[in-house]
């Protein structure tokens, strides 16, 4: 699948992180969206995830940022039209995409490195849906979401 677009979005803790992944992302070709924060002052998460789900739209995938990546995830995943994942890793990443067919891939910058962050997004924008027998199982979350 070509990808139009790479939305970025993070709270002030993962200010730094989300910079060096969309430095990282620009450098694999992608066109990058940074939807903010764009300072280290103090923000509220969700207001990035919910930005973020707003903007997405077919072809385009996210990347979220916060210390952990639980509450940017869990925010995130509110929204019917994304499946986010909180990765730590390219593994995690890889199967996000791979088998969940996830759309945004959050990370934690209080939890991982920029190495490590930037190995896995690059997996996780290679990596394309398998199908099959995960089709029907992401069916069943799309179904149980009421979708």
């Amino acid at each position: 699948m070509k990808i139009d677009k790479v939305f970025l979005a993070s709270d002030h803790a993962g200010f730094e992180l989300k910079n060096e992944l969309k430095e990282a992302i620009k450098g694999l070709g992608y066109e990058v969206v940074d939807l903010g924060t764009n300072d280290k002052n103090s923000v509220d998460y969700p207001d990035y995830a919910h930005l973020l789900a707003s903007k997405l739209e077919p072809n385009c995938y996210g990347v979220l940022v916060c210390g952990t990546g639980i509450g940017i995830s869990i925010a995130a995943n509110r929204h019917e039209n994304v499946r986010c994942a909180l990765c730590h890793d390219e593994f995690t990443a890889r199967l996000a995409r791979e088998h969940n067919d996830a759309n945004v891939i959050a990370f934690g910058a209080r939890v991982i490195g920029a190495g490590v962050a930037i190995s896995a997004v690059e997996a996780f924008l290679k990596t394309e849906f398998a199908g099959g027998r995960h089709e029907r199982r992401v069916k069943k979350i799309e179904l149980e979401a009421g979708k």
